[in-house]
């Protein structure tokens, strides 16, 4: 390793220091104003959300250190197209609050496994999804971000990359396992605005390093690497050249590495699965107040996404500019002097950044910063995935466990999770190239697309029931999978050594995967559905969008199933002694103390329930939304039309 400037001076380090006691201050203020000894309010914050801590979290339990990691590196290798992921989510921000959130509230759920439980009754496609969900956490979301957190403190503190990720985690399960949604959902928004503040101020450094924006379209093009070949061999010129469209969103359907129809139809397939049916996301939107906080909410998430390329794409490719031989390596003996990995140092090129430009104070904030977005990103994906395992496997094994064996289980589950995250990483390293963001989105691709098809079709087409949904999961799987595991086992190679995997698998770029895959699940769907009989109407009232506004009772599929408690477990409730004052201080600590409050009545009882499934809005705040959701529609086409 090259000297790095380590963090080693008391303005880096007191930064760090005060940030950290901020945010736990936040945390524990959060703890000790709400209701964290329900399921209820641990994982819906009580349903009192305003829309400005919905769109500051649903920004940064997207944006975690991944992305500053992730995108800036496949920014570095080849330019802006990335910068069309973010944008594409302008789009489906807005498709989330005004087609999905109303659907959701109205079935009254806390997980999204649970509202296709309602919608098509029976355990087999809740159990698959939850296992699914949870998977899909593992491989894409909580290793890439361990992964690229460890990077940072990596480079920052010339630590071991596992060490890094010890530390990390530690810090992180702490103020997730004590805090629940809300505490979450505040420290996020304290985050957002930091983290937004922090990489503006990095922005102007890099452009004002560069010297301004034509001269770092002119410089990026000539950032090529002075060590091209090893031995007597000659690295091809593609392979470290940048690419001629590297200022073009749009690229070659065929020859581009982010093909625009992939860029286009595939990645909207993978965004409706993220913004429309993720736990975390969904999570985040059911939390609020009333439909018209959500929707803003969502709007400030959608004018939040546009920084990205901004933030972090072009500074990556200013990264390129600026240390062409380390960013732009392509010898994999020297990138495995200069990262560890012999694919490619790109991943390193935000870091690097925030390392060498930054004067002493401001590095500490950044390095904070980062590991704060990798830390909200985890704590909303630990919530959720304990939420998930909770609510849809646990209680299927236990359907009788009290509520405080309930959140002991959740608890319990988090560090298996974060076990077995920490066991992929090595993974994540060399997939894709080195390139991190690429190896999310790939993943996604393979195990993304089954699942948005069953959430479209569930929601727009009330004729769809449980065996066609059932077998469009499953086959969609199987499909995503081999592509998946053969992927893995042949190694996704580099442009020096390409991988030898057969190109009827690998060939297909995988955006254009998501597409063949999406379709092939829509089509078993819809057939198997066809020919077996539909689901009455009575069972699907306030399910689907055609009887979203039907006031008639509904009767649940599995109405007859939910059994009754027994009068033993309220007895034995009765008799429990008042406990002592250590067990007092470990209750309140982890959130388990109930109040004993009196018992709610039907008609209360029949209140709470129709608050929590209300989605009417006051037609000025309607109006103002909408105007909004249109505005921010304009600018996604504005600016995808800017850069094409």
């Amino acid at each position: 390793m090259d000297s790095y400037q380590k963090i080693n001076n008391p303005a880096d380090i007191s930064v760090i220091v005060i940030y950290f006691l901020v945010v736990l201050a936040v945390g524990l203020w959060a703890m000790y104003s709400t209701n964290r000894g329900t399921v209820g309010g641990f994982f819906l914050a009580g349903r009192s959300m305003v829309w400005w801590p919905i769109g500051a979290s649903l920004f940064a339990s997207n944006i975690g250190s991944g992305h500053f990691v992730g995108l800036a590196g496949t920014g570095a290798a080849g330019g802006i197209a990335t910068g069309g992921f973010e944008w594409n989510a302008l789009i489906f921000v807005v498709v989330l609050g005004w087609l999905f959130v109303p659907i959701y509230i109205k079935a009254g759920v806390v997980t999204m496994p649970e509202y296709l439980k309602k919608r098509f009754g029976g355990k087999r496609i809740q159990i698959y999804l939850s296992i699914l969900s949870l998977l899909l956490y593992v491989f894409t979301k909580i290793s890439a971000d361990i992964f690229s957190g460890a990077v940072f403190i990596q480079l920052a503190m010339g630590l071991n990359l596992y060490l890094a990720i010890i530390i990390l985690l530690a810090i992180t399960a702490l103020y997730t396992i004590t805090g629940g949604l809300a505490a979450v959902i505040y420290t996020d928004t304290l985050q957002t605005f930091i983290m937004v503040v922090g990489s503006f101020i990095l922005m102007g450094f890099a452009f004002s390093k560069v010297g301004g924006y034509e001269a770092f379209v002119n410089k990026y093009m000539a950032a090529i690497p002075s060590n091209v070949s090893y031995g007597n061999i000659t690295i091809d010129a593609k392979c470290y050249t940048p690419r001629q469209d590297s200022f073009h969103i749009f690229r070659d359907p065929i020859n581009g590495d982010l093909p625009w129809p992939g860029l286009v139809f595939g990645m909207s397939i993978l965004a409706l699965w993220y913004w429309c049916t993720d736990q975390v996301i969904v999570q985040r939107c059911l939390s609020g107040k009333n439909m018209s906080h959500v929707k803003a909410g969502c709007i400030m998430c959608g004018y939040l996404k546009l920084l990205p390329m901004f933030l972090m794409v072009m500074p990556g490719m200013i990264s390129r500019i600026l240390y062409t031989d380390v960013v732009a390596c392509v010898v994999p003996e020297v990138c495995k002097q200069y990262c560890g990995t012999p694919v490619g140092c790109t991943n390193i090129a935000y870091p690097k950044m925030v390392v060498e430009l930054m004067p002493n104070g401001l590095r500490g904030l950044m390095l904070a910063v980062m590991l704060a977005s990798l830390m909200s990103s985890l704590t909303s994906i630990f919530n959720s995935a304990s939420t998930l395992f909770t609510m849809d496997i646990y209680t299927k094994i236990r359907p009788r466990a009290p509520e405080k064996e309930l959140m002991l289980a959740g608890r319990a589950f988090m560090l298996v999770l974060i076990g077995v995250s920490i066991a992929w990483v090595p993974v994540v390293q060399s997939a894709q190239n080195g390139q991190l963001f690429d190896y999310i989105q790939s993943i996604t691709s393979y195990l993304g697309p089954p699942i948005a098809a069953v959430f479209l079709l569930a929601i727009y087409c009330k004729r769809v029931n449980e065996q066609g949904a059932f077998w469009g999961l499953i086959i969609g799987l199987l499909i995503g999978l081999s592509r998946m595991i053969t992927e893995f086992a042949y190694g996704s190679g580099s442009c020096v050594s390409p991988s030898n995997c057969p190109f009827i698998i690998c060939g297909i770029h995988y955006l254009y995967f998501a597409i063949i895959l999406f379709g092939t699940c829509l089509i078993i769907i819809l057939a198997v559905s066809l020919m077996t009989k539909p689901i009455p109407d009575v069972h699907l009232y306030r399910l689907c969008w055609t009887l979203r506004n039907s006031k008639e009772e509904r009767i649940d599929l599995d109405a007859d199933e939910q059994e009754k408690p027994d009068d033993k477990d309220v007895e034995s409730e009765e008799n429990e002694k008042e406990p002592g004052c250590l067990k007092k201080a470990y209750n309140w600590f982890c959130g388990l103390d109930q109040q004993k409050g009196h018992k709610l009545s039907k008609e209360e009882e029949e209140a709470m329930k129709k608050k929590l499934t209300d989605t009417s809005e006051v037609p000025l705040w309607r109006n103002v939304v909408n105007i909004n959701g249109i505005i921010l529609l304009t600018v996604a086409v504005f600016c995808h039309a800017f850069f094409a």
